[in-house]
């Protein structure tokens, strides 16, 4: 039995042949479209819906498919012709003045999966009291199959490619960039993870990065397309290989499944989340480029964002996990840049969209501009504010659903007040359980919206203390 369709934390998601299914995608995406001429129709005065794929696994396939039912629903579309960034999709729906799109992803899960993401003409996630309204009209029965009477030749096709990179060209000093990589300056890998952001940085340089994993390979290599230490071996190799060789700066980029996450290494070989990157851009963005507006973070960041934030009078604002909420922000305030710890960022300068091209390109021009190694502005960071702290998470495979919601039901029943050893000094519930410790470190326990997993983040002044919240915590789940 399929299970429900639900939105996450950014589109609907399941296993192809099982939840996610022709049948269904032509159910969701006339249903999708429905919604969105609802609820910006009246501000776009547009029918058009973008519809795009990743690489994935028949992701074109589906894409056509939903493509075919949302044109028989009576509303104009634009395909892509091939594969392309889920940003990219977004800033052609704000460039071609579309009423939204729609983009065949799953982003970061592994093989077996595919998505549906809905983004609205404004260039970003629609908010979750619209993806409630798509699931209340599928649940209403209102949306009946396609028919597909509608021909693939009479689907006019697009290619987001070229308006997408001169746009984040023209974001960035591109000049000095390029100069430093032609120069030896700067050498920049790039583990594109077998997905749409394969030749995206060499379009956009004009000069050919280091690019690896860059083939089609929808079992993602026997992994997945998460920007992950475990995951990016090969990335690890390649810098260390080049390491010895003692030449300029070098910066590698991961890049997630449809590129909106990314995750760097630096020229030592250490891995860099996105919870060391935004402190460096907020730097970069603020210090050199001379920008303004509010920090915006998800629960789950990292507590030195709000204190380089101090450093140039930046307001911060937090938000539930979920770029969506960031995004709506965005459209409400004026943001400098928003992330969250799983690799998303955006940018007041750009769409209310992730992006992680274009978080390249700006880290990029931080190293040029800098002359600094990734690590070493970090670390420079980490002293101008006297707060350094390290941060790991684990993702705990859950046996079923109800398993979750035994975890759910103790957390609410009996709440925890003692943590490793530690007094809970504060719960935080505005997205799962965020505990505060008295010497300052933090556990969130929160469960995924699309899968059977419980996922564990916590920061603290060392990795051992890390280490042992998030044991911790791992016993504890298994012993509900």
């Amino acid at each position: 039995m399929p299970k429900p369709i639900k939105f996450g934390t950014d589109g609907w998601r399941g296993v192809i042949a099982d939840d996610f299914t022709f049948d269904r995608v032509v159910r969701v995406a006339p249903a999708a479209a429905r919604v969105l001429a609802e609820n910006y129709g009246h501000t776009t005065k547009s029918r058009t819906i973008i519809v795009g794929h990743d690489r994935r696994f028949m992701a074109e396939k589906f894409a056509l498919r939903a493509a075919q039912a949302v044109q028989e629903a009576g509303f104009d579309v634009l395909l892509t012709e091939d594969y392309a960034p889920t940003p990219a999709y977004s800033l052609a729906a704000v460039q071609q003045k579309a009423l939204g799109a729609i983009v065949l992803t799953a982003s970061h899960n592994p093989g077996s999966y595919l998505g549906l993401k809905v983004k609205g003409g404004f260039g970003g996630s629609v908010s979750p009291e619209v993806t409630k309204q798509i699931e209340a009209l599928l649940e209403s029965e209102e949306i009946s199959e396609s028919s597909q009477t509608a021909a693939a030749n009479n689907i006019p096709r697009f290619d987001p490619w070229p308006s997408y990179c001169e746009t984040l060209r023209l974001m960035v000093d591109i000049d000095a960039i390029t100069e430093a990589i032609a120069t030896g300056k700067v050498t920049v890998f790039a583990d594109v993870m077998h997905g749409a952001a394969a030749g995206g940085l060499a379009k956009m340089l004009g000069k050919e990065v280091r690019e690896i994993n860059g083939d089609r390979d929808p079992l993602f290599g026997g992994g997945a397309p998460e920007p992950l230490p475990r995951y990016i071996s090969q990335l690890f190799k390649d810098i260390k290989s080049h390491r010895k060789s003692g030449a300029g700066l070098t910066i590698g980029f991961v890049f997630d499944g449809d590129s909106d996450r990314i995750a760097a290494v630096d020229g030592e070989g250490n891995f860099l989340s996105s919870q060391i990157l935004i402190p460096i851009l907020i730097e970069h963005l603020a210090g050199r480029r001379k920008f303004t507006g509010e920090v915006v973070k998800t629960i789950s960041g990292s507590d030195l964002f709000p204190k380089v934030a101090r450093l140039y009078n930046l307001p911060v604002h937090e938000t539930p996990i979920g770029y969506k909420y960031i995004a709506d922000r965005m459209l409400s305030a004026q943001v400098l840049v928003g992330g969250e710890e799983s690799g998303g960022i955006g940018y007041g300068t750009h769409i209310p969209e992730r992006d992680a091209l274009l978080s390249a390109l700006y880290l990029l021009e931080a190293v040029v501009m800098s002359g600094e190694d990734l690590s070493q502005i970090y670390e420079r960071l980490e002293r101008q504010t006297a707060f350094s702290s390290k941060y790991d998470r684990i993702d705990l495979p859950l046996a079923s659903m109800e398993e979750r919601e035994r975890l759910v039901e103790q957390l609410e029943s009996q709440p925890l007040t003692e943590i490793a050893g530690h007094k809970v000094v504060d719960c935080l519930t505005v997205d799962g359980y965020k505990f505060r410790l008295a010497d300052r470190r933090w556990l969130l326990i929160r469960f995924s919206g699309t899968e059977p997993v419980l996922r564990l983040y916590c920061e603290a002044a060392d990795i051992d203390r890390v280490k042992e919240t998030l044991n911790w915590a791992k016993d504890w789940a298994n012993s509900v």
